[in-house]
């Protein structure tokens, strides 16, 4: 009796042990369970955007798939920093993630006043999507072609102006590897925002800018400023027929894209089955179709693809940071 009811014990005390590490971990409840309750999708740009219409389609796809509402909420403001310390705070199980473009994550870190290696703080769960920038100028502006730009540059040294919306975004920096590749001197006039910068460069006050193409295309409609290249290869019909930037400058190239990340030490069964979500949404035609009517190329990645994407690209940029001196006002 006394041995049987010691076994007992030990069976009890066994499982109580087995079931605090499960709690623990997350491993087992995870991978069976998760999700069961919706999930958070926080998104470092206002309303409306580029990024947030990426994100919106993304959420419903992944809702759909796994049975669980997304829930996009817009933190914008900040350079992104808010909403990924929202991200990193958080629980570590896979109900608040966060979908930054690439510049949150690879630029903005680099520029803060205390470095910092987002991979410390956030999980990678998978690539997104992708997207080049266009290089466009006023239609006021002689030049027609990369070519004919850099050697009205060289021309005129110092009297050609690069907009952008802002200090530290990949449309400064693209400007600045430019600067570099073509060997030019060129100035950067950074707004504070979009808008402006599109409205001056169709005036002409500002020659030249690097931007996403969506933001693009009603003033190239509209016939007030013009296309000359791309910064990469794009499946886009908003790129059909603009040529690369490497054909004049090789090895030119750069991509700005969405990404999925969640909170560091999330269960690996939740980063897992989550990717495998992204895999399948991403997979699908029709979405991928609705992705590329927004400028941007459906690519889903592994963890690891994303995790050392993200440590390459912050290594180019730091590179350009540096020669550029350039620092966050």
């Amino acid at each position: 009796m006394t041995s049987i009811f010691s076994n007992k014990r030990r069976m009890a005390a066994a499982a109580c042990t087995m079931f605090s590490f499960a709690s623990i971990t997350g491993g087992c409840w995870a991978q069976g369970a998760w999700p069961t309750k919706p999930i958070k999708l926080i998104v470092p740009f206002a309303a409306g955007g580029p990024a947030d219409v990426v994100a919106r389609e993304v959420a419903q796809a992944l809702g759909t798939e796994l049975g669980q509402p997304f829930i996009v909420d817009n933190q914008g403001g900040g350079a992104g920093v808010p909403a990924l310390n929202t991200v990193a705070r958080a629980p570590a199980d896979g109900y608040t993630l966060l979908f930054p473009a690439s510049a949150n994550v690879v630029v903005q870190p680099l520029l803060a006043k205390k470095r910092t290696d987002v991979l410390t703080q956030l999980a990678a769960v998978s690539l997104v999507s992708t997207s080049p920038h266009m290089l466009v100028v006023s239609a006021k502006f002689p030049a027609k072609s990369t070519q004919e730009l850099i050697d009205y540059a060289k021309a005129n040294p110092g009297k050609v102006n690069f907009g952008s919306a802002g200090v530290g975004g990949l449309a400064h920096l693209g400007m600045e590897l430019f600067k570099h590749d073509a060997k030019i001197d060129v100035n950067h006039v950074p707004y504070k925002g979009t808008a402006q910068v599109m409205s001056d460069l169709a005036g002409g006050e500002v020659q030249a800018l690097f931007s996403s193409m969506p933001s693009l295309k009603p003033m190239i409609d509209k016939g007030l400023i013009r296309p000359i290249s791309m910064t990469a290869k794009s499946g886009s019909s908003l790129a059909t027929g603009v040529p690369l930037i490497s054909q004049t400058l090789p090895g030119f190239e750069y991509n700005t894209w969405y990404a999925v990340y969640t909170t560091l030490g999330t269960p690996k069964p939740v980063i897992d089955k989550l990717n495998a979500a992204i895999r399948k949404v991403l997979a699908d035609k029709s979405f991928e179709e609705r992705l590329s009517s927004q400028g941007v190329d459906a690519q889903s990645s592994t963890p690891e693809e994303l995790a050392t994407r993200t440590r390459n690209e912050t290594q180019q940029w730091d590179k350009i940071i540096r020669a550029a001196k350039i620092t966050f006002e």
